[in-house]
């Protein structure tokens, strides 16, 4: 496994996991507790407690989703997926900062996301199967914070002009200064 901080949001990480491959296929580990061990800036372990599955079609677009106290571990584990990542807090020293990655089911590579930070994922294949595990039970979409997936402070990069949004998606605000 290799780990990489990332050069734009402060305590995001990337991960690649050592894949095996031979005649049969693949195996690679996607989680281990030991070898998982990430903390929080107060040194406190990240625990996740919820494992979640999110499929989509061709120019799905969901998010930009967050909150400000769940952490998240996401990978793509079929097709090819845009995610971005935009970091919303104030206190951060890479508040407002954002990061694209394609994520794959060849790349392999996970994202740990900070709690604080928003993220969004653009399917790019024709189907894809998103993996995410959380360290906080989900509780609805009350607590989360929601930005408009276009907003111009962030300047995403969308791979498509005009993906396919839910109506949440589609009236998220923009973020005020």
């Amino acid at each position: 496994m290799q780990i990489q901080s990332s050069l734009h949001i402060h305590q995001l990480k990337m991960i690649t996991p050592k894949v095996h491959t031979d005649f049969r296929g693949e195996f690679f580990e996607s989680f281990n507790q030991q070898t998982y061990d990430f903390k929080e800036e107060e040194n406190n372990r990240i625990a996740f407690v919820e494992d979640d599955i999110s499929t989509s079609r061709k120019h799905i677009l969901k998010g930009l989703h967050g909150d400000q106290l769940t952490w998240k571990l996401i990978q793509c584990l079929q097709g090819s997926i845009f995610v971005a990542v935009a970091d919303m807090r104030k206190d951060s020293p890479t508040y407002l900062a954002v990061e694209t990655f394609e994520l794959n089911d060849q790349n392999r590579m996970q994202l740990l996301i900070p709690a604080g930070c928003v993220n969004g994922h653009l399917c790019l294949s024709e189907t894809c199967i998103l993996s995410y595990k959380q360290s906080r039970f989900y509780t609805g979409a009350g607590q989360q914070i929601s930005v408009r997936w276009n907003d111009p402070l962030l300047n995403i990069p969308w791979p498509v002009p005009d993906p396919v949004l839910s109506e949440r998606d589609q009236q998220a605000n923009f973020i005020t200064p």
